[in-house]
């Protein structure tokens, strides 16, 4: 077979007439309505969609306010680290006897501050987290400025 037989025997498209009878049909988008575009063409209308507004989901949120969480944590953490506390001066260190609390300790060491002070103040300088000490414990007395 030639080319110019093979053109012969492609059919030529049908076009079907437009039904214009019926109510027209208005498109409407997911996230809108779509308007009516009069740049498509002599003839034709096309459509654009309208600009949406955007909107976060459920999981989007939860993301968005992990992530500020973590950048605030991690904001707090910088800071923290950047600071750096004084450690305190030890003026002298004692001994606890036998039957002696930290309260006691602490009000005949530093007896021109109240018990509570002079307790956190013996604690921070010793790195104690609770009160409780034992016979033949070395504390260390800061100094008060």
């Amino acid at each position: 077979m030639s080319v110019g037989t093979v053109g012969l025997l492609v059919p030529e498209p049908v076009r079907m007439p437009s039904r214009t009878t019926g109510p027209r049909l208005r498109l409407v988008a997911s996230q809108g309505l779509l308007y009516p575009d009069e740049g498509v063409g002599p003839g034709r209308r096309g459509y654009v969609r309208a600009p949406a507004s955007m909107r976060l989901t459920r999981r989007g949120r939860l993301v968005i306010t992990l992530m500020v969480t973590v950048a605030v944590a991690m904001l707090a953490v910088a800071l923290a680290s950047s600071v750096d506390a004084a450690a305190p001066q030890i003026d002298h260190a004692t001994t606890v006897s036998l039957g002696q609390t930290l309260s006691e300790v602490a009000a005949v060491q530093l007896p021109s501050l109240p018990i509570r002070d002079a307790v956190a103040r013996i604690q921070l300088a010793n790195g104690l987290n609770t009160s409780q000490v034992h016979a033949g414990q070395l504390l260390l007395i800061p100094l008060l400025p």
